[in-house]
């Protein structure tokens, strides 16, 4: 590994990215600093950071996403770079361009190549400029609703209602017929502009079915840059995905390769720099459509780092100090190396509309194994804010086929747990083990066809270790709440009057009775 370019980072983010991102530049001799919100203070991220300065309350918008208490803390820290992850600024231009104003090194893309290719409706007529193709649709700019209507109807129903910024599903709405559509646009203007501060819109013909396909790509700045194998992301819940995978059982070597040009010809006349994100359907016919460029780290980076060796993070930092590509990634198109699982682990209930909770994490038992990573961002006894995402933790595993690594996905998920508040690990076991996942029949509306996977199944009983655990948690919880006092006690008579430290009758273990 080479040592960092830089002596000090921040990383202005929390969570599992953040716990990512800090060990990364501690492993290349780096200091490493971390910030954190109110609700952060005992997070993870900033226990393992060499340093961590507070930002502010939880409300991100007076955190994490200010750019002001950002550069202050780097200011303050003496960092020469800052590490965004994903999420929260990373995709910001303004705060890529004050970084370069105050001297800081923006770990990521220029501002430049954020403003062009981080709006989809400029990418999608940077796509037709290259010749990439794009899904049929409509860029609407500042156009009138009575224009986005014409403009739906001449497309088709039914079709994609998306926000030209940002991400994560936020302000895309599926329109089935006319009768919904200008409620589904004002509605996704709506969160937008609550997301991203941007409620320009655009809309795009619903290819069905179809995959979800993505081409990592590096460049460094200079009119270079390097495609990955591509990564599988077609299982999704609300746009977001859920299980990653790389290669995609669906595409062919040539479609491959024709996926990895058509992303280089994206970035390359940019001079994009840093990791980035090309995004693509496929339909059945193998032909496939220019979604968006993501101009950050993804999510799923692991499963490309597994099937081709190169550590992303590391890369994005050694590009951001003028280390040159072809030191980093000798060859322009990269082939796949085995294969690789990601499954996301979130403190949320499918059951329940994939409903978000918070509260005590009581158990945290990750697995460590051949073939397995779990890139986590919690501990046992940790309490998981609100405020936030719900990712918890990424079970990544490889092995040299499909199959095997399927299986090992399998034996993690089985052998972890993350106990104290619902999470999706049950659903997630279910859908790897459902006969079109493992037969590979994926598709971006694979929870709706396979609805089943949402329902609850009827009595079942949890397995042994579950059923300790959670009675071990109840006797623990009831010597917790019953307590009459701050002062009392688990041996306090105040307290809860079934707890064995209540019970004053002289029992005592190996004696022949009681006295």
């Amino acid at each position: 590994m080479k040592p960092s370019p830089f002596d000090c980072i921040l990383v202005a983010n929390r969570g599992e990215i953040a716990v990512r991102v800090l060990r990364a530049i501690q492993e290349a001799g780096a200091e490493a600093i971390a910030v954190y919100s109110d609700a952060d203070k005992l997070s993870k991220h900033t226990m393992i950071a060499d340093r961590s300065l507070p930002i502010g309350p939880a409300d991100p918008r007076e955190s994490y996403l200010d750019i002001d208490k950002i550069l202050r803390a780097a200011k303050e820290s003496g960092a020469q770079a800052i590490h965004p992850g994903y999420g929260f600024l990373a995709e910001n231009a303004e705060f890529a361009r004050r970084c370069e104003e105050e001297g800081i090194c923006f770990i990521g893309p220029s501002p430049a190549s954020m403003d062009l290719l981080g709006s989809k409706r400029a990418a999608r007529l940077k796509a037709q400029e290259k010749g990439v193709p794009v899904v049929p649709g409509f860029e609407g700019g500042s156009a009138d609703e009575a224009s986005f209507l014409k403009a739906a109807e001449e497309i088709g129903f039914p079709l994609l209602v998306k926000a030209s910024a940002g991400g994560g599903g936020r302000g895309m709405r599926l329109i089935q017929k006319k009768e919904e559509f200008l409620a589904g646009l004002r509605a996704g203007k709506l969160e937008a502009e609550q997301a991203f501060g941007d409620g320009t819109m655009l809309l795009e013909k619903y290819i069905h079915p179809s995959r979800h396909i993505e081409i990592q790509v590096l460049g460094d700045g200079k009119g270079n840059a390097v495609a990955f194998p591509e990564r599988e992301c077609s299982v999704q819940r609300r746009h977001q995905k859920v299980i990653e995978e790389s290669p995609s059982p669906a595409v062919s070597p040539k479609t491959r390769l024709d996926l990895q040009e058509a992303a280089l010809a994206m970035v390359e006349g940019v001079q994009y720099k840093g990791a980035g994100t090309v995004e693509f359907l496929l339909d059945e016919q193998q032909s496939f459509y220019f979604l968006e460029v993501n101009t950050r780290l993804q999510v799923e980076h692991p499963v490309t780092e597994f099937v081709s060796g190169i550590d992303l993070v590391q890369a994005q930092i050694q590009i951001a100090g003028g280390v040159p590509l072809d030191a980093l990634a000798p060859q322009r198109i990269i082939d796949p190396q085995g294969h690789a699982f990601e499954a996301r682990v979130c403190a949320e209930d499918p059951l329940d509309g994939f409903m978000p909770s918070g509260g005590l994490l009581s158990i945290c038992a990750e697995v460590d194994a051949p073939g397995v990573r779990i890139d986590s961002g919690v501990y046992p006894g940790m309490n998981i804010p609100i405020e936030y995402d719900s990712l918890l933790a990424k079970v990544i595993t490889h092995a040299e086929d499909r199959d095997r690594a399927l299986s090992r996905l399998d034996f993690a998920l089985s052998r972890c747990a993350w106990l104290g508040l619902p999470t999706n690990v049950d659903f997630l076991l279910s859908l790897i083990r459902h006969p079109a996942f493992t037969g590979a029949a994926l598709r971006t509306d694979f929870l709706e066809v396979h609805s089943e996977l949402l329902e609850p199944i009827e009595n079942e009983v949890p397995p042994e270790e579950i059923l300790v655990a959670a009675a071990l948690g109840r006797l623990l919880s009831q010597g917790r709440s019953g307590l009459g006092s701050e002062e009392a006690g688990p041996h306090s008579k105040e307290g809860d009057r079934n707890s064995p430290w209540n019970i004053d009758d002289g029992f005592r273990i190996l004696q022949r009775g009681r006295s």
